[in-house]
Order: structure tokens, then sequence, then C-alpha cells
């Protein structure tokens, strides 16, 4: 399905209920989604959108405001005709979930942040950011190379130790269809973005899940934002790297349904 607009955003959407939209990470796309939809969707109408520039979602023209990620996302919302949803984002697009929240809060239901940050700088301090964008941007950019040149090694930074070769391959492959364009402009934009929610304002229910591997987002990372947030719940999933809806879905989608039937029962 297709939500209009400029840029036309791809969406895959299962079952009925309350809105329940899923945010993929920076080198994903709505299939990283495929294990949670049809659990998801027995109870909620859930949406995963590749974000502008991913997958079988637009290009657009000039540079990435970080920002232009949350008005695609109410787009989103309004072409469903509901009132708020509930935002599920991994990595960036926990990011994204924020930012959408600092700009539109009373669309927001619930927030579930998961392996993700405030702004990247916080997270990963310069060293490793610094290898994280030599890993991506500086092959891209100066070595000429494409994203499937550079799919296997990402893939592997962002893995935990027990992460099978099907993970592997899911992930790989969902980095190596990247639009190579507009993953520059991403990374441009959404890395040096600072200019993050302040997690002691949100007032909806939150989740916070964090792998017990992730070498981007430690679980640490994860408790001390939650310690930040009023209405907030913290879990760590074990045997997991950074793709924890990849890695463990059962436990995932496990932890968010618990939280989301808990939500939405009291709400």
């Amino acid at each position: 399905e297709r939500i209009g607009g400029s840029p036309s955003l791809a969406v895959d959407r299962e079952g009925k209920g309350p809105l329940l939209i899923l945010l993929h990470g920076i080198g994903g796309n709505r299939t990283n989604w495929q294990a949670q939809l049809p659990d998801f969707s027995k109870t909620f109408h859930c949406v995963a959108w590749d974000a502008r520039g991913y997958g079988d979602s637009e290009d657009y023209g000039g540079p990435l405001n970080f920002e232009d990620f949350s008005h695609d996302l109410l787009r989103v919302i309004d072409h469903f005709d509901a009132e708020h949803a509930h935002l599920c984002g991994l990595s960036m697009g926990g990011q994204i979930a924020q930012c959408f929240y600092r700009l539109y809060p009373e669309r927001v239901a619930s927030l579930v942040l998961a392996a993700t940050f405030t702004h990247w700088g916080a997270a990963l301090g310069d060293a490793a950011l610094e290898n994280y964008l030599s890993l991506r941007l500086k092959p891209l950019q100066e070595e000429g190379k494409e994203p499937y040149d550079i799919a296997d090694a990402a893939a592997s930074a962002l893995l935990g130790p027990t992460a099978t070769e099907d993970h592997h391959a899911q992930l790989a492959n969902s980095i190596s269809t990247l639009h190579k364009e507009s993953y520059i402009k991403t990374l441009q934009s959404a890395v040096p973005y600072d200019r993050p929610l302040e997690l002691e304002s949100i007032q909806v229910p939150s989740l916070y899940l964090y792998g017990q591997h992730d070498p981007l987002c430690p679980p640490e990372l994860g408790r001390k934002m939650a310690d930040r947030t009023p209405d907030s719940r913290f879990l760590e999933i074990a045997n997991s790297g950074h793709l924890i809806n990849i890695e463990q879905p059962q436990a995932f989608n496990q932890a968010v349904l618990h939280f989301l039937n808990d939500v939405t029962s009291t709400g």
C-alpha cells in the first residue's frame, strides 16, 4: 500500500484495532518486521513503513532535515484517520519516534523504544561514532562503493554472538538494498541531529527494550533513559545484539504485546 504526498511512502499493514506503527532503523526497511506483523496484527492495526528514501518509498530532492521523518509519520497516521498511534521504533526508528513525540505529543498513544538513544553522540561517544561512520559513509562517499559492498561488515558489527546465519543474511540483505544517496543523506542528517526529546516530559506509557549483547546501544544506556522517563518500563532481552526483533523475535513480540495489551486495557 502507498501513502500519497511527497515523497510517497510504502507500507505493509495487517489487522484491525488500535494503530501500531513499526519504524525500522537506519540500515533497514519494512521487511525487517516480518516476524512481528503476524503476531501484532491479531490485536492491532499494524503498519510497517519504509521511511522516505528506503525500500519502496520514493527518494526526494535536496538534503534531509531529520524532522522530515516526523512530518511523514504524521501523514501516515492521518491517512488511516487515527487520532493517535502506538509507535514502536528500533534504533533510528526509536529516534524518529522520540522526535515525533516532541513535535506531535497529542498524536502518540504509547512508545516502544528498542535499542535506541536520545542522540547518536550520547549513545556512542566519539570513537565508536567515528568507527560507525568509517564503516558506512567513508566507503560509499570516498571509495565509490555500493551498499552491498558494506552489507556483510555492517551486519556483523550489529548482531550479537548468538545470531544465526539466517539473521545475518536477513540484515545484510536489507543493508545491501539501501538507496545509496538517500542512505548517505540520512546518515548526514540523523547522526548530528541533537534536538533530543526531554525524556522527563514524556506523558505516555513507554517501554524500553535492549539486547544483552548490543554493541551499539548497551542495556545500561536504556536503563538510564528509562530512569528519566516517568511512566516507563525497561527490559533487557537475553542473547540479542542490536536487532532484537530479528534476533529474538519471540521475546521481543511477547514483551511488546504484554506492554501494549496492558496500556490499551487500562488506557
